[in-house]
């Protein structure tokens, strides 16, 4: 599980929110704050390696290659029209993973023969934080995305725990998350029932 942070979706701070997911048993976040300044994306960045680290967890940093080499992240994630990856690999080297969101097998391709380590692609689903990139996929454009290139894909867009089987069918390597988790009245507790059915 591949949980995406966005601190609107939560009622407590989002340091606590995150530490309340890595307890349930997250291992990988993309810190994903588009409207913060850089300076307390750094700060907020550097807070968040420190808290990873103490978990054993993954940070990816969403678009900010710069912010990423900073704190010594594990990776970088690139939007849509974000830095191109051959040339973010230029940056940071083999080390680093880079992660693409991808809304189509064209797109999924393209990154994959760039030299992206994964992708995410959707939305799969319904849900309102990915209304922009136009109507769900569904499972089918997925199971198509996952046929056809090797590199890991994670479903993102509405995915819910019943939806996971379905998800898992169709090739995807893991799951994306927002406020599937993080808008859960009790953070912990949703993450491990996530955790759960993915095993």
């Amino acid at each position: 599980i591949y949980l995406v942070t966005d601190r609107r979706q939560l009622s407590i701070p989002l340091l606590e929110g995150i530490e309340e997911a890595l307890k349930g048993g997250i291992r990988a976040i993309q810190l994903r704050e588009k409207d913060l300044s850089v300076r307390e994306l750094l700060v907020l960045a550097a807070e968040l390696r420190e808290l990873t680290s103490r978990y054993d967890a993954r940070l990816f940093i969403n678009d900010r290659v710069d912010v990423a080499m900073v704190v010594e992240a594990d990776g970088v994630h690139l939007g849509a029209g974000g830095m191109p990856v051959d040339s973010v690999r230029r940056l940071i080297g083999g080390e680093m993973l880079i992660g693409v969101s991808t809304h189509s097998l064209g797109d999924a391709e393209a990154a994959e023969r760039a030299g992206a380590d994964f992708i995410t692609f959707g939305p799969v689903y319904e849900t309102p934080s990915k209304m922009k990139y136009g109507p769900p996929q569904g499972p089918e454009k997925l199971r198509k995305v996952a046929g056809n290139i090797r590199i890991p894909v994670f479903a993102i867009g509405g995915i819910k725990k019943e939806k996971i089987g379905e998800v898992r069918d169709a090739g995807a390597r893991g799951i994306a998350l927002i406020s599937g988790i993080l808008a859960s009245d009790s953070i912990n507790k949703e993450t491990e029932e996530y955790v759960r059915s993915m095993s």
